[in-house]
């Protein structure tokens, strides 16, 4: 588990005002398991996400749902198995690396290795908290509608 105060504050200027896309746990990860504040929160789940976030059950309702938003104003910010279902669907990747091992045992998809995604930029290496991050974008050259 990482500290990384700029990512965060990149996290937090990105998505404010926007909607954010999420897994029942990543939802349970925030401070009191509560919606990010200043954000529309979705959370893909079979239960209810309770007060402060709109619940859908399936990409189905997702989909319904984020219809009413402009596209460049939706984030999906984990986990993993939702980074999966909806990378396919994304125009871009917005990720940043860590140049260290966080010890975790689930990740993301690789993108480097993943058909169909391009490296579009990279950020100068930057210290964050002791660590060396890159910030990258991807672009996906063929996305689902």
């Amino acid at each position: 588990m990482f500290s990384l105060p700029k990512d965060m504050r990149f996290f937090r200027e990105t998505t404010e005002g926007k909607v954010v896309v999420m897994g029942r746990n990543t939802l349970r990860s925030f401070p009191g398991g509560k919606p990010l504040k200043n954000r529309i929160n979705i959370v893909l789940s079979p239960e209810d996400a309770g007060e402060g976030a709109v619940t859908v059950h399936n990409l189905e309702e997702l989909f319904s749902e984020i219809k009413k938003y402009p596209p460049d104003d939706v984030f999906v910010i984990g986990g993993a198995s939702v980074f999966r279902a909806l990378l396919p669907y994304c125009t871009e990747a917005l990720v940043t690396k860590v140049d260290a091992d966080g010890g975790a045992d689930v990740f993301a998809p690789d993108l480097d290795a993943m058909e169909g995604f391009t490296l579009a930029s990279e950020s100068a290496p930057v210290e964050d908290n002791g660590y060396m991050i890159r910030f990258c974008i991807y672009k996906n050259l063929s996305p689902k509608p």
